[in-house]
């Protein structure tokens, strides 16, 4: 494991649907290579409940039920990024979202000014999970969880001995709102056309790497940490 957590792996952009697997596979990558993962999600919840600058805009813009701009965003991740436990990598999620901010994320990496101590510039590491969106319908539809144990289920994948029945303490399982299908399709929608720019962005650029993520759990976490040893070799 030294090996692994002493050398650079630089920044590591996850893409992928709801039901890809990104969750997963960035807290793999996080236990083998010790870097943090960056979510805006958190960055927001942190400066508003810590009432920073950057936080009192944000909560007065969603206030007004409006989304926060590309600026606010870009400034958080910006400050996060210049923290020490990211000088040798990190996993950023839900960033990018857009094609303006790859291109942000790029200039700033590019930028000597954001890192001096560093005499070359650190592209990001783009792999992004393709699965079939029936796939991706089975995946998220399917899933119970257990109220009182917490234990998850797939009633196509990993079904319950009894069912809808946990295995452990027989309480009848729940489908969490987010999963249901009339949700999980207008989702699916937007992420498509959200962030397919993104992609096609990092493959004009020549760094998107495609993994197929119908595959099993370990064979993807396995060919990712061969993308990440090859990025570096």
């Amino acid at each position: 494991m030294a090996q692994e957590t002493s050398r650079d792996v630089g920044p590591i952009v996850l893409l992928g649907p709801p039901g890809a697997g990104k969750g997963t596979q960035a807290k793999r990558i996080m236990e083998k290579y010790l870097v943090p993962q960056v979510s805006t999600g958190d960055l927001l919840r942190y400066n508003v409940a810590q009432g920073t600058e950057l936080g009192r805009a944000a909560q007065a813009v969603m206030a007004r039920g409006e989304l926060v701009s590309d600026d606010l965003v870009c400034e958080m991740v910006r400050q996060r990024l210049k923290q020490p436990d990211c000088h040798r990598g990190y996993i950023l999620d839900g960033f990018p979202r857009t094609a303006a901010q790859a291109g942000w994320l790029d200039a700033l990496l590019d930028d000597r000014l954001f890192d001096n101590s560093r005499p070359t510039r650190a592209w990001p590491i783009v792999i992004r999970l393709e699965v079939d969106y029936n796939e991706l319908l089975c995946r998220i539809t399917g899933r119970r969880s257990c109220p009182t144990c917490g234990r998850i289920y797939n009633i196509h994948f990993q079904p319950p001995a009894v069912d809808e029945l946990c295995d452990v303490d027989g309480t009848k399982l729940e489908t969490r709102n987010d999963d249901r299908l009339e949700v999980i399709q207008p989702r699916l929608a937007a992420y498509q056309e959200q962030t397919a720019p993104v992609a096609d962005y990092y493959q004009r650029t020549g760094r998107l790497i495609c993994v197929n993520g119908d595959q099993a759990v370990d064979e993807v976490t396995r060919q990712i940490f061969r993308i990440i040893e090859d990025h570096h070799s």
